[in-house]
């Protein structure tokens, strides 16, 4: 019987991989020395959503030529190398972003939004594990209302090593006092799925646009666990719990 439900920030209840792939086209247009349209690093950062951060930043700018134009910048900066200063200006164009409260509330996934506040109404207990930090996760929680939605909120602030490592995972169920038997979690992204099944959590994958291709690549988890389209969640959601019956 689950008695708990765990929850992921970042692309599960805020589309914010896309705003990220927005924010590095933005960065990658500023700095390319040809013309570039924010179209094709968009499509770009989908072959590499999921890696580091220095690993994305590493492979577009070596796609986009970006290197001598962030080499430029470095020293407004203090970094060292040129995929750092990319980084940074990225990081101003998502801030950018984050700073106008509507653009939170309209890039909402509503399919997983309504699925947290449905296990509130259930009273089943509740916690959110995300990458983002604290301060961010707050802010983002708080625009979209759902701060008072989690009985625990963990963030990257509060674990030495992220996801995939299931130490975050492990917080979350010593809060909420229940066993890993007794959870389900919420991801959408291989590094949050892997983290899961890593400390015996059953997962429920709901891919989007960004992670769907690298998702049905992984080998230990079950297709079925797989949420294409939103309008399935409910039908996959209903098929697991059946399962556990």
């Amino acid at each position: 019987m689950i008695q708990a439900w765990i929850f992921d920030l970042d692309g599960t209840l805020v589309k914010t991989e896309r705003l990220k792939a927005i924010s590095y086209a933005r960065a990658a247009v500023e700095l390319c020395p040809h013309d570039i349209s924010e179209a094709d690093v968009v499509e770009a950062f989908k072959e590499v959503v999921g890696r580091s951060r220095r690993e994305v930043a590493q492979s577009l700018v070596e796609q986009f030529q970006l290197e001598d134009k962030a080499s430029q910048v470095m020293d407004d900066f203090g970094v060292s190398t040129p995929w750092q200063a990319f980084i940074q200006v990225r990081l101003k164009h998502y801030e950018d972003m984050l700073s106008d409260p509507s653009v939170i509330r309209n890039n909402q996934w509503p399919h997983n939004v309504e699925l947290l506040k449905e296990a509130r109404r259930q009273k089943c207990k509740t916690a959110l594990v995300t990458m983002s930090v604290c301060q961010q996760a707050t802010r983002v929680l708080k625009i979209i209302d759902l701060l008072g939605e989690f009985d625990f909120v963990a963030t990257r602030d509060d674990v030495d090593r992220g996801k995939p490592d299931p130490e975050i995972y492990h917080l979350a169920l010593n809060e909420l006092q229940v066993s890993p038997k007794e959870s389900l979690a919420i991801e959408d992204s291989p590094s949050g799925v892997q983290a899961a099944l890593a400390a015996g959590v059953s997962v429920i994958a709901v891919a989007t646009p960004f992670t769907r291709k690298a998702l049905h690549l992984m080998k230990n988890l079950p297709k079925n666990m797989i949420v294409d389209e939103p309008g399935c969640l409910k039908h996959v959601l209903n098929d697991f719990m059946q399962s556990q019956n």
